[in-house]
């Protein structure tokens, strides 16, 4: 599949990653705050190597995690996309959406506006019939961007993360879901 470089919202561009993304980055996801609801914030060669995997998840699919800029100034923000998921769960295989925004630009609406870009390319470009996503139980800031997309909690589909250690308190998950049907419900209503 060619991949898809680019997409566009109203406020901002999705687009693939660039080399001087990897200070921002870096930053992001050292930060604290940023990374609360994660085992632990990421060291700049993590950082780098998670940039990596996302351009390899791009060349091997044709989607990833896009870079997030801000129309209004070229900032670069975060990240926000679909990913397959890679570890073995209940609801996999599947297709989840995800966001990481910089601290700053929280509170403005940009991650929400983002993941309905990203949804908009699952369902119209991709053809997907599904895309779920999920976080930490505890992570209440996310769970209500998964609301605001449209997406439905699924309490069958609580889960133990594999890749949280065993006792850890982020170990516990929700999991969300939305459909083709009722994405296209969204967009009616």
């Amino acid at each position: 599949m060619t991949p898809i470089l680019e997409l566009e919202s109203a406020r901002l561009v999705l687009r693939q990653w660039h080399d001087d993304d990897l200070r921002e980055f870096a930053s992001l996801c050292a930060d604290p705050q940023v990374m609360r609801y994660f085992p632990a914030p990421l060291t700049r060669v993590e950082a780098a190597a998670l940039i990596g995997r996302v351009r390899g998840h791009f060349n091997e699919y044709g989607y990833g995690l896009w870079a997030l800029e801000r129309k209004d100034s070229g900032a670069f923000i975060g990240m926000t996309g679909l990913l397959n998921v890679n570890f073995d769960a209940p609801f996999a295989p599947a297709v989840e959406i995800g966001w990481r925004l910089a601290r700053r630009h929280w509170g403005l609406g940009f991650a929400s506006e983002a993941a309905w870009t990203c949804l908009r390319c699952a369902f119209a470009q991709l053809h997907l019939s599904e895309v779920v996503s999920f976080t930490s139980a505890q992570n209440l800031p996310s769970q209500k961007v998964m609301q605001a997309i449209g997406m439905t909690h699924d309490p069958q589909g609580a889960f133990e993360h594999p890749r949280v250690a065993p006792g850890h308190p982020l170990r516990p998950h929700v999991l969300y879901r939305i459909d083709r049907a009722r994405w296209q419900n969204n967009l009616r209503g």
